[in-house]
């Protein structure tokens, strides 16, 4: 390869084979070739497990597949057979100076292990993304229920466990595998030398809730993190509906946001009598975290005599933090969408013309514009010719 990198495509001329299935890997995938690499998906002919996963078109097109793989080429392989095997071993170790990088989810493989492709080029980058660190399996829903996070999620009210909607360990761990690729990498060009990266799903989540202090708060106090339902924990943060059932969220991270506040709502002088009364401080994040109830009741009155759209103007011109919940629907034809230079124009072939998202940063304020995903097997002859 002898494409030239630049500052929007500083992996221009590596070449990356993924053999993947469902998020984590694709993503970790997208994300490299949205830095400039030739990322190559090798699928089992008839395509993985995730070739129809939902959200799907009318006609049956797996809008998710297109979204996970933009940007790639794709290889269709008998993965079954030893000599498919091998064919694809050729293909991570016969890549050129700039190859040699391999990134999968998907274990077992004798001829694509460590060892075997080792042996055929000692350089070699190998990232397997595994479920746990002892080699058994997980995914990210098994992950999230295995590190607390559904039992602190919901209600404050509610008894058992709420999962939330976002796959949070998959997309950290793409990412995750992306930095990992990245540097290893950068140290092969240092150094000549290759890089075995094994990273668990599960590892990524533990390390979220060490990171983030949920587990060091739990062994150092003994204290279970509650239930918040909409609020934040450790700051004032609440959901409020206006008049017309329009539904906010509203945060004070600041004195001054708090103090905003209570000016927007006239609540200035509840507030500071309730301070005085409790002898509290509500300067402090950890007060109005602790009285939030009471807070609550009594800013909800000014959001509730409101339409929304009243609300909406009276908060612009504070500084407070707030938002309006939003529909997928809603966005799609919202500014923050349509006059967004993150969202292009794609022609996905099977799926339709529709704005689809490049790399979320901007380098030099330009973003990667979206690629097209391929069509299963679409570049199996081409690659296999180079």
């Amino acid at each position: 390869m002898t494409t030239a990198p630049s500052p929007t495509q500083p992996l221009a001329g590596v070449r990356i084979v993924e053999i993947s299935s469902f998020v984590a890997a694709p993503l970790a995938g997208m994300t490299l070739a949205q830095l400039g690499a030739d990322v190559v998906r090798v699928d089992p002919i008839g395509g993985a497990a995730d070739c129809h996963r939902w959200p799907l078109t009318d006609a049956g097109e797996s809008i998710y597949w297109a979204g996970l793989n933009k940007g790639k080429r794709s290889v269709t392989a008998d993965l079954r057979s030893p000599d498919g095997r091998q064919l694809v071993a050729r293909l991570i170790t016969e890549s050129g100076p700039a190859g040699g990088i391999l990134l999968t989810n998907t274990a077992g493989r004798e001829e694509l292990d460590w060892d075997a492709l080792t042996a055929r080029r000692p350089d070699l980058i190998r990232l397997e993304i595994l479920g746990r660190a002892d080699g058994t399996a997980a995914v990210d829903y098994t992950v999230n229920a295995a590190t607390g996070f559904p039992l602190v999620t919901g209600p404050a009210d509610h008894d058992g466990p709420v999962n939330h909607v976002l796959p949070a360990w998959d997309l950290l761990c793409g990412i995750y595998a992306a930095l990992a690729i990245t540097a290893a990498v950068r140290h092969r060009d240092a150094t000549g030398e290759g890089s075995r990266i094994a990273l668990p799903l599960d590892d990524v989540a533990l390390a979220t809730a060490g990171n983030l202090g949920f587990l060091a708060e739990a062994a150092l106090t003994g204290r279970e993190r509650p239930r918040l339902g909409n609020a934040i924990y450790g700051q004032y943060g609440q959901h409020f509906t206006s008049a017309d059932n329009v539904s906010f969220m509203v945060v004070a991270l600041t004195p001054r946001h708090f103090r905003d506040l209570t000016e927007l709502t006239g609540t200035a002088a509840p507030v500071a009598a309730l301070a005085t009364a409790l002898g509290v401080d509500f300067t402090d994040e950890g007060t109005r975290y602790r009285y939030r109830d009471v807070l609550t009741g009594l800013f909800a009155p000014w959001f509730q005599d409101r339409t929304g759209t009243e609300v909406a103007t009276a908060l612009a011109g504070t500084s407070v933090l707030w938002e309006r919940y939003r529909s997928f629907a809603d966005l799609v034809t919202e500014p923050r969408v349509t006059e967004n230079p993150l969202f292009t124009p794609l022609r996905q072939p099977g799926i339709g013309d529709y704005l689809a998202p490049g790399a979320p940063m901007s380098v030099n304020g330009v973003h990667v514009p979206a690629r097209p995903a391929p069509r299963l097997g679409e570049h199996t002859e081409s690659v296999l010719r180079e």
